[in-house]
């Protein structure tokens, strides 16, 4: 059995006045809701359990979710009461996921090229969570080493560095044309990638999230475990995300998917 959550309880405060009206989950490319579009991806790869998380406008996503064809595969992690961010997202909804299968995380605002079957098969079972990762410029990047597993984060323009390991806390960061990091203190050769925000989790780790509170971002909880659990990074250089949570972007999407 193949398992995935789909995070689909933001505001979508971008796509106002849409929203205004409607969960960004039933918002509509080529009149079908993103929700449906992504989960009939999924289920192409043949991932037959679904978590879908709520929050504004809850009973809307609910009501669709209910008469649509994957029903009986959905269960919905309620967030009515305080949106949860990421990490806190999925430690409440531990108790609606099978305990042995990597779950597959997206975002149900996110159209992409990756092939879940080919994605599924990277999580090794000796990997405790795979991120999705590609060669491109950003503000913000994760930090891999030769293995590539994670090491750290940096926000290159404000020189923010988290990392479970001191050395590279304190470390001056720069990224060159190669994506490979100069570090001040060079105890490992370090490479830089963005994050799809696309990444496959395993239940094993819910235990180290009790320590965390309700509501985290799921990136700072890899960091604070990668020195210890086996984080690492999987690169798609043909990566093609497209982030249809604004106005130009969905009109892009309206004009190039076929939904």
């Amino acid at each position: 059995m193949t398992q995935a959550m789909n995070l689909a309880a933001g505001l979508g405060t971008r796509l106002r006045p849409l929203t205004d009206t409607m969960p960004k989950a039933l918002v509509k490319v080529n009149d079908k809701p993103l929700i449906d579009i992504v989960v009939e991806r999924l289920l192409a790869a043949d991932y037959d359990h679904f978590v879908v998380n709520v929050h504004h406008f809850a009973q809307q996503v609910r009501n669709h979710l209910a008469v649509c064809g994957y029903a009986s595969m959905v269960k919905v992690s309620d967030e009515t009461e305080q949106l949860l961010e990421t990490g806190g997202a999925l430690k409440k909804a531990a108790p609606l996921f099978l305990p042995d299968d990597p779950i597959l995380i997206h975002n149900v605002d996110i159209l992409d090229n990756v092939d879940y079957d080919w994605f599924s098969r990277q999580h090794l079972p000796e990997e405790d969570a795979v991120l999705l990762v590609s060669r491109r410029k950003t503000k913000r990047y994760l930090l891999f080493d030769s293995a590539m597993r994670l090491m750290g984060w940096t926000n290159i323009e404000t020189g923010e560095v988290k990392s479970p390991y001191q050395w590279l806390r304190t470390a001056t960061i720069a990224i060159d044309e190669t994506f490979k990091v100069q570090s001040s203190t060079a105890n490992v050769q370090l490479f830089a990638f963005a994050f799809s925000g696309i990444h496959s989790f395993s239940p094993r780790l819910f235990p180290l999230m009790e320590r965390f509170p309700d509501r985290f971002p799921i990136i700072d909880f890899y960091l604070s475990v990668c020195h210890r659990s086996r984080i690492v990074g999987l690169v798609k250089n043909d990566l093609q995300v497209l982030d249809v949570g604004k106005p130009e972007t969905l009109q892009q999407a309206n004009l190039t998917v076929h939904a």
